[in-house]
């Protein structure tokens, strides 16, 4: 398939293969896979520890409903029609955390703050989306600024909830949306390869130009061929310069089925397995060729608008439990964080215990700073704590120093998953 925008300049359409490669005189073909030789890679995406996910997929496939859902709340606007949600609604939602719940029950804090994560609702994408239609570039806008994506496709029956394409096919609607991302990730490289060009049209090309340009070539080459920016091959340098563009292909996603809830009970109940759903693997296989790697949930979002309905924590207990089934609700916020390379370490004490979020590979005095700032100008020591031991201490120092369990590590200390941590800098001990 070839993909074709329609420039807002000049209104004409630009066949990839035939004329886009040539606009550029840095192409750089897509051949053997690189391999990237820095010693710490570079991730795809905003360098933030504060990341956010969106809520997106077709409209009316329960984008909304599962948003109230996931974040407990009566936000968004869930009605049977396309396009009922227009402005992107936002809300945070408590990572759940076993390591955390264990630690409040270990040292009995004052106060408790576990990790959170930040999920927008955005509005229903429709074919064309790329090129205007529907909500066109404002829903596209709104996709830019969250940094991994919950795509929801509908995998159930049912002529109350119209469907905008009017039927049921849940790898089509895969299809259109991953074809509107691609176009207008297209237009995204053309025009920033443009601007580069220009700037380097009055002086001679520095290496920095040709590799950005080089890079452009190389990212539309994926594009055509169908393929995720995300699911690419990248150097370190290749990867900075995407992350200039903040293309939409380029990020993480958890691709959520809404089942209905007969087919969700039947797919926990044999345990966890698709072969009885033959959309699940529809879509299961379209996700192998085209986003390999990304996770499948299948959720009963019609299930999960029922039990936060419900008034107490026991009703929607009791209601699970005669089901046999948990809620996916949980499993699908930690894949979504897990898929933005979030991970968690920990400040403990009587007064608090905090679950604090970085992204994976982040050195000790970069995990400071999500605390203060100042902690990671003046760093001077990390001592840490595996989680297992500080529960088989019951959190007490005294035990984990006298059986070295208190590491003493400095600035080049990758954190890991699960740390306790107590820094030490010129300000004092925090």
């Amino acid at each position: 398939m070839l993909l074709s925008i329609t420039s807002a300049k000049a209104g004409l359409k630009t066949q990839v293969k035939a004329t886009a490669f040539r606009l550029f005189s840095s192409h750089s073909p897509l051949g053997a896979k690189k391999v990237v030789a820095d010693s710490e890679p570079v991730m795809l995406g905003r360098p933030s520890n504060n990341l956010k996910g969106g809520i997106v997929g077709l409209a009316n496939v329960g984008k909304s409903t599962f948003f109230q859902a996931i974040t407990q709340s009566t936000l968004g606007n869930p009605a049977n029609y396309p396009f009922a949600t227009i402005d992107p609604e936002e809300s945070k939602v408590i990572v759940p955390s076993p390591r955390f719940d264990k630690l409040v029950d270990v040292y009995k804090p004052q106060k408790t703050l576990p990790a959170t994560l930040t999920i927008f609702d955005i509005a229903g994408l429709t074919r064309g989306a790329s090129k205007g239609e529907g909500l066109g570039n404002a829903f596209l806008s709104h996709i830019r600024a969250v940094d991994g994506l919950f795509q929801v496709v509908r995998a159930f029956d049912g002529q109350e909830i119209v469907h905008i394409e009017g039927s049921v096919d849940p790898v089509r609607d895969l299809q259109i949306i991953s074809e509107e991302l691609r176009f207008k990730d297209f237009e995204f490289v053309m025009k920033h390869m443009e601007l580069v060009e220009k700037k380097a049209r009055s002086q001679v090309k520095s290496k920095s130009v040709k590799d950005e340009l080089a890079t452009g070539n190389k990212v539309l080459e994926l594009l055509d061929s169908e393929r995720r920016v995300f699911n690419g091959e990248w150097t370190n340098n290749e990867v900075e310069i995407i992350n200039s563009m903040a293309l939409l292909t380029a990020k993480p996603s958890v691709y959520i089925a809404n089942v209905s809830e007969d087919a969700y009970v039947d797919y926990v109940l044999s345990g966890y397995s698709i072969e009885g759903n033959q959309r699940l693997k529809d879509i299961q296989k379209w996700i192998d060729e085209n986003s390999p790697g990304d996770a499948l949930l299948p959720v009963s979002v019609s299930l999960e608008e029922r039990l936060n309905q419900m008034e107490t924590e026991e009703e929607r207990l009791e209601e699970l439990e005669l089901l046999e089934v948990p809620s996916a609700l949980p499993g699908a916020i930690v894949q979504l964080r897990k898929s933005l390379n979030l991970i968690s370490y920990y400040t403990c004490g009587p007064v608090e215990v905090r679950e604090w979020t970085i992204r994976k590979g982040v050195k000790a005095p970069g995990a400071a700073a999500v605390i203060h700032n100042d902690l990671a100008k003046t760093f001077i020591q990390a001592q840490v704590s595996k989680f297992e031991d500080v529960v088989a201490a019951e959190g007490k120092d005294t035990v984990l120093k006298a059986e070295g369990k208190v590491l003493q590590k400095g600035k080049d200390y990758v954190v890991e998953d699960g740390d306790v941590i107590y820094f030490k800098s010129g300000a004092g001990k925090r």
